[in-house]
């Protein structure tokens, strides 16, 4: 049994499942749940007692409503409509309108696998057969104890989520789009590409140029999805090489993603020091204005664009990841559907 290719790329329209994606920085979430949309779900996200984060469905067991109305309880989430009490596990704790009602004890409300890393809070998305989280395998420039220092940045964007993996696997872009950025103004205006194969995914990257500007990208997929790659720094960058770019856009919903970029450098010491300092006060806002180009642009790509496109070489790394995708969605449909769970 093979899943239709129409059926392939609507099951795409909302994310890839079997995965961890970043919902929100952590720094977003609070004493008070936080109610999101993410892969097209109603989620609340909120911190247990302890801090800890817990991801859960955004409804009351009793009659729908936003759990995320409601109030921390520090255990457990108390909902404003009738004060149905919801545990971290999903246990309906406590109903106060109607003492002994068969509700109480009840695990009715989905409570998804949930993490922090680098000032994000992911969560796991798994489909029917495959509830139980894969193992999260944190790129290792967001190691807490690598050898690289990290600043998020974060921006919902209205545009499809792909479009994000498609830019950053698109190299070329760099020249053009952002020429006349301080770190993507130098190199040639025309360049022949190769791919070359990972374990986990795939380089895109020019023949003939390496750490000049933007000239190579990696996808990764490994328990979640991202993209990586690098681009030179002059001098007055600071310390630390390379400027790195870790790159997740997880979709709202089929219009909308949530987009998160970590900016990385090889430091430490003092050096991290300078770097951070020259971030904070030089370097971020360019980084920001180099974004808003790719966010102008993309912003006005509604899904569907593929019908007017007409690729030619440098696009082989696009061409590579939608076929990534849509096989890797062809197979999650094809064993659903061989398992009656669709």
């Amino acid at each position: 049994m093979q899943a239709a290719g129409t059926d392939v790329r609507r099951y795409l329209e909302l994310g890839l499942r079997n995965r961890w994606w970043p919902l929100l920085p952590s720094a977003l979430v609070g004493d008070a749940p936080a109610g999101i949309t993410r892969l097209g779900e109603k989620l609340v996200v909120w911190r247990a007692g302890g801090g800890g984060v817990v991801v859960q469905e955004d409804y009351c067991p009793h009659r729908g409503v936003p759990l995320s109305r409601g109030t921390n309880c520090g255990d457990r989430l108390r909902c404003a409509y009738h004060h149905v009490e919801v545990g971290a596990d999903g246990t309906v704790l406590r109903v106060p309108g109607e003492p002994g009602s068969k509700l109480a004890g009840r695990q009715v409300v989905r409570t998804y696998p949930a993490l922090e890393c680098k000032g994000a809070i992911f969560a796991y998305f798994g489909d029917a057969l495959h509830r139980e989280p894969v193992p999260f395998n944190v790129p290792f420039q967001l190691q807490d104890d690598g050898p690289y220092d990290a600043f998020l940045c974060y921006a919902e964007w209205p545009t499809f989520w792909r479009y994000l993996y498609d830019n950053n696997m698109d190299p070329m872009h760099g020249t053009f789009l952002h020429a006349k950025s301080h770190s993507m103004f130098a190199g040639a205006t025309e360049a022949a590409f190769r791919t070359r194969e990972t374990p986990t995914g795939f380089f895109v990257e020019k023949e003939a140029q390496r750490d000049t500007n933007f000239d190579w990208s990696e996808l990764v997929d490994d328990g979640s999805l991202y993209a990586r790659l690098e681009i030179p720094y002059p001098a007055s960058g600071g310390p630390g090489g390379n400027f790195g770019i870790i790159s997740y856009a997880t979709p709202i919903d089929e219009r909308t993603t949530a987009a998160f970029f970590w900016r990385t450098r090889k430091v430490s010491g003092w050096q991290r020091d300078v770097w951070r300092f020259l971030y904070k006060n030089r370097l971020e806002a360019r980084h920001w204005a180099v974004l808003e180009q790719d966010r102008g642009m993309l912003g006005d790509c509604e899904p569907g664009l593929e019908r007017h496109e007409h690729l030619y070489g440098h696009d082989v790394g696009v061409v590579n990841l939608r076929r990534h995708l849509m096989r890797e969605a062809r197979a999650q449909l094809t064993a659903l559907e061989g398992a009656g769970a669709l």
